[in-house]
């Protein structure tokens, strides 16, 4: 007898307002994600729910007044620019609060038995945002806005983060924490420049920021070396009650702004691999910039959610074994964790 699994999908077409057409990060995005859901075969076991707006006073409780009022004044006119990649359009400061409230949401569903897993379709995305600053695309923080807040409520959060480009915004505001393990593979040397093998962590947080700088042309045979010795075994001796998934699929080798060679089932293939740890997993969308492969990078991660895998034709072959990050972050880790 097969386990019906409910996974909740969190959307809302406000999210469309925030966008420049012009600019990488905008509302296709998700319009493309949305078509290839409705393609697939476990398109009806999905559950869709609006976001909630995320309450100020836990919005000021991860980020600074003066980076909150900045978004909340360019936001009252629109059409302004944080900085030369970052837009911020009219009513952003409403519209990124629904994208943090809409994963927190899905966090507290799972966590809770309503659902067993989950997407956060959200923008804009959310892991450069430091604790004061907007950055690299985005306004708030949203997966470290939500596990700031279960932390608080005696959880242990485990942040993935497979985006192409460093979650310099995450790690920086649980660097000194030892309830948030933050993990990232990475493209490096690349934007923001920061994920270096020694970014451990500080004070009680050392060992908990365990970061896997990659050359390009690296892949999915480093990536699973880096899974199997070093992230899962230090994942199952942290013991999170739940997995946060940084969902970037700029690291498809085929991504315009990426430099990492996976496939669209590798992402599949990521979610299975932690679902060993903890099945209680929330994914919310960070980067990922081909319209033509980002819904089916997708796809794979809810097919497997939902426990319907699919297959995608999608082959590519890494050049660059990376065999010396593996090796220096093993030895690196051996410090803190019995892997």
């Amino acid at each position: 007898m097969s386990i019906l699994v409910q996974t909740e999908i969190v959307y809302s077409k406000i999210f469309d307002k925030h966008t420049y057409i012009e600019h990488p990060e905008n509302a296709e995005r998700t319009k493309v994600m949305l078509e290839e859901l409705r393609r697939q075969p476990f398109f009806k076991k999905l559950v869709f729910k609006e976001p909630m707006l995320l309450p100020e006073n836990i919005l000021y409780s991860v980020h600074s007044d003066a980076m909150i009022q900045e978004v909340k004044r360019l936001s009252e006119t629109g059409n302004g620019w944080i900085d030369a990649d970052t837009y911020v359009c009219k009513d952003d400061y409403i519209t990124a609060r629904l994208a943090a409230g809409g994963l927190l949401q899905l966090c507290r569903d799972v966590l809770h038995g309503d659902a067993d897993n989950g997407v956060a379709l959200i923008r804009p995305p959310g892991h450069h945002a430091t604790k004061y600053r907007s950055m690299g695309f985005c306004l708030f923080n949203n997966a470290a806005i939500s596990a700031h807040v279960l932390m608080e409520q005696g959880n242990r959060v485990l942040i993935f983060d497979h985006d192409v480009h460093h979650g310099n915004g995450t790690q920086d505001i649980f660097y000194d924490n030892d309830k948030v393990l933050y993990q990232s593979f990475h493209l490096f040397p690349h934007y923001p420049g920061t994920g270096s093998i020694d970014e451990i962590g500080l004070d009680k947080g050392e060992g908990y920021t365990v970061n896997a700088p990659l050359p390009h042309g690296s892949g999915e045979n480093t990536i699973n070396r880096l899974l199997e010795e070093i992230f899962l075994p230090i994942a199952e001796e942290f013991k999170p009650d739940i997995v946060i998934v940084s969902s970037g699929f700029d690291s498809h080798h085929l991504d315009p702004l990426g430099g990492l060679k996976l496939s669209a089932n590798f992402y599949g293939e990521l979610i299975k691999k932690f679902q060993k740890i903890q099945t209680k997993i929330v994914c919310t969308l960070e980067g990922g910039y081909n319209l033509n492969w980002i819904g089916k990078c997708l796809a794979s991660i809810v097919g497997q959610l939902c426990s319907t895998p699919i297959y995608i034709e999608d082959t590519v072959k890494e050049y660059n074994h990376a065999e010396d990050v593996v090796n220096s972050l093993n030895n690196k880790m051996k410090n803190y964790w019995n892997i």
